[in-house]
């Protein structure tokens, strides 16, 4: 690992130079550590939809590989809170540790970021060990990408889902095709939400737009819906024939 901060491997013109934190109100800097697939693949997106992206990893072939797509590259190695400094990025509203196997460098370098004082900081968790220890160290939004995925996909796999988010511990949101109990009347009469527990937010027909539910709608069969409710209450209703 890089003992500082390499110069900025390639900066896009079309993107202005970084600002401080309390230039405008509407900061739109972050800084993303650790360009692996979860981290470069964040960035990218984060530079696709405008914002300005410092992308830091230890690896100097990670950052050439990355550099042309975000707005700005830097190989350094991020366990040192004095590179931090160097980059600026205790100047950042915002910050990613998008390190996840190394933990020992992910514990590192959110402790780094806290000690800058960066009021928000994400950090990408591998376990939920892992995630225990960046929320007790002060990580004020702990990611299990891997999990989470794999959770979803597992309700996609095993029920009528076509989608599915969990919120929070113990709340969902699903998209499924409509439960024939849930048919042919309006929402309003069908006690949905009294005898299931969900609401309904969102219908759409074959090919039609989704639109919002409301009480007044009447779902018929082949229809899609989305419900929230809690996570339970989301997977029972989803499974209802």
């Amino acid at each position: 690992m890089a003992d500082h901060p390499t110069p900025w491997r390639r900066r896009r013109r079309d993107r202005p130079a970084p600002r401080t934190p309390h230039a405008a109100p509407g900061d739109r800097r972050v800084a993303v550590i650790g360009l692996g697939r979860f981290g470069s693949s964040l960035a990218d997106e984060l530079t696709r939809r405008g914002w300005d992206v410092l992308g830091i990893d230890s690896d100097p072939r990670l950052v050439q590989q990355h550099s042309a797509l975000i707005t700005h590259a830097a190989a350094a190695d991020c366990t040192d809170p004095e590179v931090l400094r160097q980059l600026g990025v205790h100047e950042f509203t915002r910050a990613v540790v998008g390190i996840g196997h190394a933990v020992e460098a992910s514990i590192l370098i959110t402790a780094n970021l806290l000690d800058h004082g960066v009021p928000h900081i994400w950090a990408k968790a591998v376990s939920r060990q892992h995630g225990r220890i960046l929320e007790r160290l002060g990580a004020h939004h702990v990611v299990l990408p891997e999990h989470e995925m794999g959770e979803r996909v597992a309700h996609l796999v095993t029920g009528r889902m076509l989608d599915f988010i969990r919120f929070d511990d113990d709340y969902a949101l699903a998209k499924t095709v409509a439960p024939l109990r849930a048919t042919g009347v309006p929402l309003g009469e069908s006690q949905v939400r009294s005898r299931y527990g969900v609401t309904v937010v969102g219908i759409k027909r074959p090919g039609q737009d989704f639109t919002y539910a409301t009480a007044e709608t009447v779902i018929e069969r082949g229809d899609v819906i989305v419900v929230t409710g809690r996570t339970q209450a989301v997977e029972t209703f989803a499974e209802l024939t």
